[in-house]
């Protein structure tokens, strides 16, 4: 065991939890959505979603799940080598118990990649929650010979992927952002509540190493039709956008379908780990399989998501509510609206290729690929946040809604749809996230953990 993993393990005090604190803390897990005590990889699935978000945003959380399950991968198969493993992590103990293995990688590379965060409340929340659940998986010790052989191998596949991933570009995800104001140019864009701006973010990430892919530019996203600011295509999307996707028209139907599926996407249908958790539920997959599928899901997403912030700041293409607010973009056909709002809050990057169909193609190909059918269905249902609304209009309080699907191409047209109707992004530029998520997705499957010959 490395010097680097034990130190990890002392600093986060594993010893000092109590029985009684153990308990409480298990019970608020398993009574988590999600959260079924299925198996030991779904099961710490669960537990690095819950993580993530103290990473922020969606592209260094996928970065962060995407390690988490290389790990638990790499350690199944480095006990029992069924798919080739990512890292070099070398064979070990064939008598190894998988469900340490599986649970000391996955805690160890969260708290790996937590160590380097400023202390917070947050962040020990966290670190409780990993130790708690890892105490419930392989006990408080001492260790017989087959736990602690797996644990050996969990915690040297965490410090392998921990070792590749240093120095990967994600400690710069920003760039300075100096594209003056102009027609089609993305610019900072206002948040619902005025005058405050939401700042251009995450050019960095397109420099980051991608896990699959030999580069983020490796699937080309050409210009869009919508790129014509005088053609007639431009006119149509942005006057469906301004119309369908517009906070006082979506205000005044809060319950229809199309107000639906713009809030349930952004903080639940994108959890494709939650989606795929309920979706292997009772198909007799096993812990092996459970590991490949997790970790090419959260691979593919990650790159996705790296090769989408490449292309975005390639055509630096500007949002709805730059566009709408514009005094003249030339268009005869557009009509400029200086008061108009989005539905949702834009974020922080420019609207070409959007970024949320993006990694729903990419997890959606890859379950299609797992499967080999696009006959996946699966429904899901979440509590939507409020959202406010532009005065006299009052704030729409949370929701809960539920979505079903018979396929997976349902999906994403459905996420592609979603955009739209929350006002922060052109169809055109959905269509082309999709796509290449798809790609990105396919190319992940077919060229990473594929069946191993025992090596």
């Amino acid at each position: 065991m490395s010097s680097t993993v034990m130190n990890i393990r002392i600093a986060s005090g594993r010893h000092a939890f109590s029985q009684w604190s153990v308990s409480i803390v298990l019970l608020s897990i398993l009574a988590l959505p999600g959260l079924a005590a299925a198996d030991v990889v779904t099961d710490w699935n669960r537990i690095a979603e819950l993580v993530a978000p103290r990473f922020g945003a969606p592209q260094p959380q996928s970065r962060v799940q995407a390690m988490v399950q290389i790990a638990v991968h790499d350690a199944l198969n480095a006990i029992d080598p069924r798919y080739d493993r990512y890292t070099s992590l070398a064979l070990g103990d064939p008598d190894a118990s998988p469900d340490a293995a599986a649970a000391a990688a996955a805690r160890q590379t969260l708290l790996g990649l937590l160590a380097p965060l400023p202390n917070s409340t947050a962040k020990q929340d966290a670190i409780d929650l990993i130790e708690a659940a890892y105490v419930a998986t392989v006990g408080a010790g001492p260790y017989d010979s087959a736990t602690q052989a797996g644990i050996d191998i969990g915690d040297d596949a965490a410090e392998a992927i921990l070792a590749l991933r240093v120095g990967d570009g994600s400690d710069t995800p920003h760039l300075p952002y100096t594209l003056p104001p102009g027609p089609g140019v993305y610019q900072p864009t206002p948040n619902p509540e005025f005058p405050a701006v939401i700042t251009p973010s995450f050019a960095g990430w397109a420099h980051v190493t991608p896990f699959v892919l030999r580069h983020g530019a490796q699937f080309e996203v050409g210009p869009g039709a919508i790129f014509d600011l005088a053609g007639a295509e431009y006119a149509r999307q942005y006057n469906e956008v301004k119309q369908v996707g517009s906070s006082r028209v979506r205000g005044l139907l809060p319950d229809s379908e199309e107000s639906d599926i713009a809030r349930f996407w952004p903080g639940g249908g994108s959890n494709w780990n939650l989606t795929a958790r309920e979706i292997v539920s009772g198909r007799g997959l096993d812990r092996w399989q459970h590991a490949r599928l997790f970790a090419l899901l959260n691979i593919a997403q990650a790159d996705a998501l790296i090769a989408n912030q490449t292309w975005k700041y390639v055509h630096t293409f500007w949002r709805p509510v730059t566009a709408i607010r514009w005094a003249d973009d030339g268009n005869p056909d557009t009509e400029s609206d200086p008061n108009w709002r989005p539905f949702l809050v834009t974020p922080p990057y420019p609207d070409f290729p959007c970024a949320l169909p993006s990694a729903t193609g990419a997890a959606a190909e890859t379950l299609r690929q797992f499967f080999g059918t696009d006959h996946v269905p699966f429904t899901r249902t979440f509590t939507a946040s409020a959202v406010p609304l532009p005065a006299p209009m009052t704030t729409l309080p949370a929701k809960v809604i539920s979505r079903s699907f018979e396929t997976l191409s349902e999906a994403v047209a459905e996420a592609q749809s979603a955009r739209v109707y929350a006002g922060i992004h052109f169809r055109e530029g959905c269509r082309a996230g999709a796509r290449q998520g798809t790609q990105v997705g396919r190319f992940v499957v077919r060229q990473s953990l594929r069946p191993s010959h025992g090596k």
